[in-house]
């Protein structure tokens, strides 16, 4: 599996961040553009807040983790300054999209922008000791903790206490969010956060009668028989399982981590297309037609973040079905998402594996995924 290791090393450094570093700066306005074409043109300029903490957080990650370029820590700052000047309400909510000179474009509707700021501020602060930055990524840190229950606020378009479902994906962050602030957070607050989101994890969104992860619960633990509780997201869960096996290295625990490999191949198992290959994006629990027009869709973070949970369960466990499975889900990715032109990945494939958008950046895709996929790898597959 070593051999692995240095592709994917090289792909990450020869490929995929000369791309961010060559197109994504605004040089004038500060932060990054993210809508690129496959040649790295800027085809919009708006500035999703999501994606701009993800790549201020990677690029310090980079610094953090490969090695002190001034390069990288330069290209941190850059989001990090253009999104503490620009990136908040008055009340330290961060929006979800601003003009690329900092006005704000869309409300802070969606906590997933709060998370990943937290994350880029408390990654900047270890490279720059500067308490403001892990203030902010205190306080951000905090305030969705508020906000849990309710984390679109009066921005929350469903009507109250009719149907009160919990999503996954929240607490699936905030298990990862727990661990990347452990420098700036009480341990005793980190383990007790930590031991909740896994036991929710593993004993409601997980259904050992199905072998399934849920996206959608009741706010009492239960299954529902909607489209939104019995949708499937393979993606979502699978990526799941490899914060729980970084909890469960960090607590010296392989029982959780076995328990982690064993509900991530299930979810693998069914999500895989045995007609075209690949992962779909969503599905019905039941079977039923999916709600979601492009359920059927390959995406690249689904592929990636398998990998990295494959390569993770195989480190830990040396379970021959993950090396199988890595084999087979590797050159699915790398035969279908990776541009033989080089430079960052596609996105977006039909169901049959062609390219359904040759874009390399966008609203929802960012210098994040994939190099956090590359560097994840490379790091476990080394070892």
């Amino acid at each position: 599996m070593k051999t692995y290791a240095s592709l994917y090393e090289q792909e990450l450094l020869k490929e995929v961040i000369p791309f961010w570093e060559q197109y994504s700066p605004d040089t004038e306005y500060g932060g990054y553009f993210t809508c690129l074409d496959r040649q790295g043109k800027v085809y919009d300029t708006d500035k999703f807040m999501w994606l701009q903490a993800r790549q201020a957080w990677m690029f310090a990650t980079f610094y953090n983790q490969l090695e002190s370029k001034e390069t990288w820590k330069d290209m941190a700052r850059r989001g990090i300054e253009f999104m503490e000047k620009h990136g908040r309400d008055e009340d330290g909510n961060w929006y979800f999209s601003l003009t690329k000179t900092g006005a704000p474009l869309v409300q802070p509707y969606n906590i997933f922008s709060d998370c990943f700021a937290a994350m880029a501020f408390g990654s900047f602060y270890k490279i720059d000791r500067q308490e403001a930055y892990a203030q902010i990524a205190l306080d951000t840190f905090q305030n969705i903790l508020k906000r849990r229950d309710n984390p679109k606020g009066r921005y929350n378009k469903l009507y109250p206490g009719t149907r009160n479902l919990q999503n996954f994906a929240l607490p699936m962050i905030l298990c990862n969010l727990s661990l990347e602030l452990e420098h700036l957070l009480d341990k005793n607050q980190v383990d007790e956060l930590t031991d909740g989101l896994a036991d929710l994890i593993l004993n409601q969104f997980y259904d050992k009668d199905t072998g399934l992860v849920y996206e959608n619960i009741t706010s009492e633990g239960a299954l529902h028989d909607s489209f939104e509780g019995r949708l499937l997201n393979p993606g979502h869960a699978i990526e799941s399982m490899w914060f729980l096996m970084d909890l469960g290295r960090r607590k010296n625990n392989q029982t959780l981590i076995l328990r982690a490999e064993k509900i991530m191949l299930q979810q693998l198992a069914h999500g895989w297309d045995e007609t075209y290959g690949g992962i779909f994006y969503f599905l019905d629990a039941q079977g039923h037609p999916p709600q979601q027009l492009e359920w059927d869709q390959k995406l690249w973070w689904v592929h990636l973040e398998t990998l990295v949970a494959l390569a993770k369960s195989y480190a830990a466990t040396q379970n021959p079905a993950s090396k199988a499975w890595f084999e087979k889900v590797h050159e699915y990715t790398w035969n279908h998402f990776r541009d033989p032109k080089g430079g960052e990945w596609f996105g977006y494939l039909n169901r049959q594996g062609q390219v359904h958008l040759p874009l390399k950046g966008g609203k929802w895709k960012g210098c994040f995924h994939v190099p956090r996929a590359l560097l994840q790898i490379a790091k476990t597959l080394q070892s």
